[in-house]
This record gives C-alpha cells, sequence and structure tokens, in this order.
C-alpha cells in the first residue's frame, strides 16, 4: 500500500476509534476481566502501526502524539456522563503503542543489511 493510502487509514482509524471510545458501552464490557484494557493496548498497537507506515516522523513524535491522543481521550470519557477516565487505560493505551516500536526496533536492530 502506499503512503496516501496508509494516511486515509490513520484517519479513518483515528475518527472510529475516537467514536468508539465515546460511545456508551453495554454488555461488551463483561465478556472477562479487564477487557477493557486490552481493547485499548489493541487499538493504540492498530493506531501506531498505521501512523507509522502513514508519516515519516521520528519515533518519539509518533509516541508522543499517541500519548498526547490517549490522554485526550481519557479527558473526553471524563467528560461523558456515562462513560469514565482510567489512568489504567491511558497506560494500556501507551503500552500498545510503544510495543509496537519496541518490537519493530528488535526486528529492525536484529535485521542483517541487505548488501545484494
Amino acid at each position: 500500500m502506499t503512503r496516501r493510502v496508509y494516511q486515509a487509514l490513520f484517519l479513518v482509524s483515528i475518527v472510529a476509534f475516537t467514536f468508539l471510545f465515546a460511545k456508551e458501552i453495554k454488555g461488551a464490557a463483561n465478556l472477562f476481566p479487564h477487557v477493557d484494557k486490552v481493547a485499548h493496548f489493541g487499538i493504540f498497537f492498530i493506531l501506531a502501526v498505521v501512523m507509522d507506515k502513514a508519516f515519516k516522523i521520528p519515533l518519539l513524535v509518533q509516541i508522543l502524539l499517541l500519548a498526547g491522543y490517549g490522554a485526550a481521550i481519557e479527558v473526553m470519557q471524563d467528560m461523558l456522563p456515562y462513560r469514565q477516565a482510567s489512568v489504567a487505560d491511558f497506560i494500556a493505551d501507551f503500552a500498545g503503542a510503544a510495543s509496537y516500536f519496541a518490537i519493530k526496533l528488535i526486528f529492525h536492530i536484529g535485521a542483517k543489511p541487505n548488501h545484494g
């Protein structure tokens, strides 16, 4: 896929995930303990993958932008009468994004240069 496609996918993902974070959740929260933390982790892992492929910006900037988005989501949820903010959700957000970048670094550092 081209960088433009990833940029469009990132925009659509941000809009969709923001909507989901603002939506009132009923029933799904009881699937298993801490299902919301797993969801936050997974969503931010996906956002990190798509952001990394969409934009040529330094890794630290990407992490800070995603952390800022995670903090903004928690502030938004705190303002909604049917949602609540959670530091644990923010930590799950950060862990999801950081996990992608850690995996990327591990495989990049371990990759042998191609001299072909």
